[in-house]
């Protein structure tokens, strides 16, 4: 399962990557993140004497479409290299085999986007035995797929039964979960916020009762102090989820796992940066205000909880980080996670969209332990659900 376990040299390295980047109206990347996340494995496959296929999807195409064709990313590829790659505009069939079988040691292609075939995500058989014909031993490095039972990720690796591998970046990703949910520091502390109970119920319900403390923060909180017969205004809130918010803090009393909501809450009279804003308890929300930040007591005791904890997971803002004036409590968050990781050599893990985001934009990604490149993944994972990626390489 191990990459330096596979023999590499003289192979083709079937990589893959999950190269789903952002790109803008001229169809340059703009943030290239993912790319920079891959280059590790690359390297490795090159410095080992083989070569690598890259195969990757990239949005969300209806069948073909040249607005989401990897050429796109090839030139901040090849710079992110230093060297030439080789370009297929199919990922099966003979226009990819003359680019991937006449490789050399230390040649690289790239495969037309996976999606432009139905068959991927439908998880197609005999699409996966194509795209195998690419590579003589199979790495898969895409975390942020790892949930999805497609072709590329799940059912290519039968054909492979022994030169498979986890890619270093997947490796490092299962690493840092397993340091959270298997073998942790206490105090553990997990940090779930964001909006809606609903997406993170799952979550939720598997971390309680293995973590010490469970903060929620973020649009989700209000659900729970109106289960509880808190007014919150005009804020956010899943009236329909009020059972399973009781049930939640329920279980933390029996668990023995500390779960805290906000004490106050900054308020703001609309949904805009310019709002007039107050703090006021979060059980006591004036109607037309809603709640979009962590008030300053609240603040203090979440930064004090992560600041005492040696492991520390962190998914979901505290409140709504885009507009300054409600970023505080987000921020401040950001900064106890690492200032634990540099002071007290806590573990401390970033995940899911909006918290790689918010760190990024506080400017702390490179003072946390590790940041994770898979939003649905990680959660599916966190919920303790076996990814579909991740069993096809150890089976």
């Amino acid at each position: 399962m191990n990459l330096t376990d596979l023999s590499l040299k003289g192979e083709r390295a079937l990589i893959r990557v999950d190269f789903n980047v952002p790109l803008n109206e001229a169809r340059e990347v703009t943030d290239d993140t993912r790319i920079r996340a891959a280059l590790p494995t690359i390297q490795h496959v090159l410095a080992e004497g083989g070569s690598v296929v890259l195969m990757s999807h990239l949005g969300r195409p209806k069948g073909t479409d040249e607005r989401y064709s990897l050429k796109h990313i090839l030139p901040r590829l090849e710079a992110l290299l230093g060297q030439s790659v080789k370009f297929a505009s199919n990922c099966v069939e003979d226009v990819a085999l003359d680019v991937t079988q006449s490789l050399k040691p230390g040649e690289i292609a790239l495969l037309e986007n996976l999606r432009f075939h139905p068959e991927e995500k439908a998880g197609d058989e005999f699409f996966a035995g194509q795209l195998a014909e690419n590579g003589t031993v199979y790495i898969n490095d895409a975390f942020g797929t790892a949930h999805r039972a497609h072709a590329s990720t799940a059912v290519i690796a039968k054909f492979f039964p022994e030169d498979k591998a986890f890619g270093l970046l997947l490796a490092k990703e299962i690493d840092a979960l397993e340091k959270v949910l298997a073998h942790p520091q206490a105090p553990l502390t997990a940090i779930i916020g964001g909006a809606k109970v609903s997406s993170k119920l799952g979550i939720i319900e598997h971390l309680i009762g293995r973590v010490d403390r469970l903060i929620v923060g973020g649009g989700m909180a209000y659900t729970f102090v109106q289960a509880q017969g808190g007014k919150i205004g005009d804020s956010l809130v899943e009236s329909e989820m009020h059972a399973q918010a009781l049930a939640i803090l329920e279980k933390a009393q029996t668990t023995g796992t500390e779960l805290l909501l906000p004490h106050d809450t900054l308020i703001a009279d609309q949904f805009a940066a310019d709002a007039a804003t107050d703090v006021v308890t979060t059980e006591n929300i004036p109607d037309g205000w809603m709640g979009l930040d962590i008030g300053p007591e609240t603040t203090q005791r979440f930064v004090e909880a992560v600041l005492s904890s040696k492991t520390v997971l962190w998914n979901g803002p505290m409140g709504v980080f885009e507009m300054d004036a409600f970023a505080k409590g987000t921020n401040a968050v950001a900064e106890a996670l690492a200032k634990a990781t540099s002071e007290d050599d806590a573990f401390t893990l970033i995940g899911g969209g909006d918290s790689v985001a918010a760190i990024n934009k506080a400017g702390l990604a490179e003072r946390v332990s590790y940041v994770s490149t898979g939003g649905g993944a990680m959660l599916e994972y966190l919920e303790g659900k076996e990814l579909p990626g991740i069993a096809a390489i150890r089976s």
